[in-house]
């Protein structure tokens, strides 16, 4: 069988250690790297090399058993963690580490969320469990309070195959069929193991079990276990339809694009091609190369199948299209440092983009200034380090600045008309406020005896083609339903760009109508720190609008979670690590968008000017014998066709 694995660990918890000894123990490579030796084989580039950090999520082989295992080291980091949830989309199960010296930290918890939301069966493994501090008991019942209570410690495969209590009912308490079956005492080994995978593959069960990835202790155990509860069924799969999924992009020395991919369903020949674009313009790109990569270095295939994980040249259309549930906060601007021309400068950075389209690179026309998304500072610190390394470029970057977002209060109907001589398109539409984190949404109300079926459709993608911006801060708006209600077409004189720009003065117009609320980001935060400083920190989340829940304390350690907006919290760490000496910790976790109460602070501090946009206007324009004129949002109703004619 072929299974796909991931490792997903908090940083330090030593997730690339025992990525090494899964491989070394497979016979996979000869020696154990270690990361603070830089010779690692997963961590291949030279920045994570000197940073000691994972921060690619690079690609291993072994084989174990009959089993083929393609693992995937994910970066630990919460700044690369775009890179860690595309590499979650294509696991069959998952591995999340946890540190047995720190227990369930911060961004422990987010991982096994994401797990969660993406449907892949997961193992626990304690680590570190040769520290002097170790006490499995308490890490469980952590594990038990802030991830699942469906955890079950499994000391060997010889305890499910032996039929254990503990395990038996286990599976009776979460499983209705075997539970008759238990009761009545009828029951054997294979009922026994084929009742814990099912409870697995649904989520209704978190094997747990511990060790020391640094001595080795522990991991011949877990691959024992592992290897016989995570059946796949990609054999059965080989002869279907090439169905794949793209989760990393990458360009090599020349700039060539590698694509990595893992293929669901199928078969994928060296020569095949892929056709990209629509109806009108499609066009074909074939594959030169197929790879299979164990760290740096790879194997040509001339064909892969269902379960392999690869890549391939050749092509250049492919993109990753991952729905992310971590976004970015923070957006940077890029100061170029030496005489590299503005527009080769963003020509490099749209490269990264392509590896990672979360940094979503934009170039603002009204101060001529490059930006770019990012989950925090030490993303930035690699990115400098990453353009200059790859393409000559010295670039740095200002302080990181929030990304504000704006919604609205109530509904509102938003009217926009477009005609110049010889033009005609007229929109209305009404805006509803959504909740949090739903995003722009687009629905019609409106008859196609109305407006004709192709136009309502183009409406629709005008609403998407582009970021709108509320008229606070010039801020992208979000959590907005976008309902079609009516809109008018002229036979002879509507052409498509005429309801592009109907549709832009609609929705401008209802956000000048509606009552305006600005969002700011927020962090999860979880503070670790001796007991002598409760008081300051307490005092510091106050001031910094945070909220807390009760601090837990452990012997002389408190820690403390709570919620705070990024603004305030996003360089906390560093006073916090000052006034601890070091022994002080925080964990910041992205948290969504809620009300920014300093609102007022914010709309003079960014001085966005509504009405000075010339590229998000909220004036319609009419014509009347012949003469085309300008009606300001406030009086732009009373001329509506669609209005008069209600």
């Amino acid at each position: 069988m072929k299974k796909t694995i991931g490792i997903l660990a908090h940083v330090d918890a030593g997730k690339t250690t025992f990525s090494e000894q899964l491989l070394y123990n497979t016979g996979s490579i000869r020696n154990i790297g270690r990361v603070d030796h830089q010779n690692s084989t997963l961590d291949t580039n030279g920045i994570e090399k000197k940073r000691g950090i994972t921060i690619f999520a690079d690609q291993g082989k072994f084989t174990y058993g009959e089993d083929t295992y393609y693992l995937i080291d994910t970066p630990g980091h919460m700044d690369f963690s775009a890179e860690m949830e595309r590499a979650i989309s294509i696991l069959d199960y998952g591995i999340l580490l946890i540190s047995g010296a720190a227990g369930v930290q911060a961004h422990t918890t987010t991982l096994y969320k994401l797990l969660q939301t993406y449907r892949i069966p997961t193992f626990i493994f304690v680590n570190k469990s040769d520290m002097d501090s170790f006490n499995f008991e308490s890490i469980m019942d952590d594990i038990k309070t802030k991830l699942t209570k469906d955890t079950l410690f499994i000391s060997s495969i010889d305890s499910i195959r032996n039929m254990d209590e503990n395990i038996v009912e286990f599976i009776a308490e979460r499983n209705e069929e075997f539970m008759d079956m238990y009761f009545k005492g009828n029951y054997n080994q294979k009922q026994v193991e084929d009742a814990v995978i099912y409870l697995i593959k649904e989520q209704l069960c978190f094997p747990v079990m511990y060790g020391s990835a640094l001595k080795g202790e522990g991991i011949d155990n877990f691959l024992k276990v592992f290897s016989s509860l995570t059946p796949t069924d990609y054999d059965i799969k080989c002869d279907n339809t090439f169905k794949g999924q793209v989760y990393k992009i990458r360009h090599d020395d020349k700039g060539n694009m590698i694509t990595f991919m893992k293929a669901t369903e199928g078969r994928l020949q060296v020569r095949n091609d892929f056709t990209f674009g629509n109806e009108d313009e499609a066009y074909k790109e074939k594959v030169t190369e197929i790879r299979i990569y164990n760290g740096s270095k790879y194997e040509v295939k001339s064909e892969v199948c269902a379960g392999d994980v690869f890549a391939v040249m050749g092509l250049k259309s492919t993109r990753c299209v991952t729905q992310h549930y971590l976004n970015p906060a923070l957006q940077a601007k890029v100061n170029i440092l030496d005489d590299t021309d503005v527009t080769k400068c963003i020509e490099k950075l749209r490269i990264l983009e392509i590896e990672d389209p979360m940094l979503s690179v934009n170039y603002d026309n009204e101060t001529n200034s490059i930006l770019v998304s990012v989950m925090g500072r030490i993303q930035l610190e690699v990115l400098e380090q990453v353009v200059f390394t790859r393409f000559c470029i010295t670039i740095s970057f200002e302080k990181p600045r929030v990304q504000y977002r704006e919604t609205i209060l109530s509904p509102v109907v938003g009217y926009g008309h477009f005609e110049p001589l010889r033009h005609y398109a007229e929109v209305q539409l009404r805006l509803e406020p959504t909740p949090r984190g739903t995003g722009i949404i687009f629905s019609s109300e409106c008859h196609v005896d109305t407006l004709a079926l192709n136009y309502q459709k183009l409406i629709e993608s005008h609403v998407f083609e582009k970021v709108h911006k509320g008229v606070l801060t010039g801020s992208p708006i979000t959590d907005i339903n976008i309902v079609l209600q009516d809109g008018r077409a002229h036979q002879k004189h509507t052409e498509g760009g005429d309801f592009r720009e109907a549709t832009y003065r609609a929705i401008r117009q209802g956000l000048e109508k509606a009552e305006s609320i600005l969002l700011e980001p927020f962090y999860k935060f979880e503070i670790d720190i001796e007991e002598i400083y409760l008081g300051r920190v307490i005092s510091d989340i106050q001031r910094l609008r945070g909220t807390f829940k009760p601090p837990i304390q452990t012997g002389n350690n408190v820690s403390i979670k709570g919620r705070g907006p990024v603004e305030s919290f996003m360089d906390y760490s560093m006073d916090l690590i000052s006034f601890t000496k070091g022994t002080g910790n925080i964990s910041l976790i992205f948290d969504d968008y809620d009300i920014c109460e300093n609102k007022d602070e914010v709309i003079v501090g960014i001085g966005y000017d509504k009405d000075r946009d010339v590229n998000n206007q909220s004036s319609s324009v009419f014509c009347s014998k012949g003469v085309s004129f300008t009606i300001p949002w406030d009086e732009a109703e009373e001329y509506m066709h669609t209005k008069t004619n209600q």
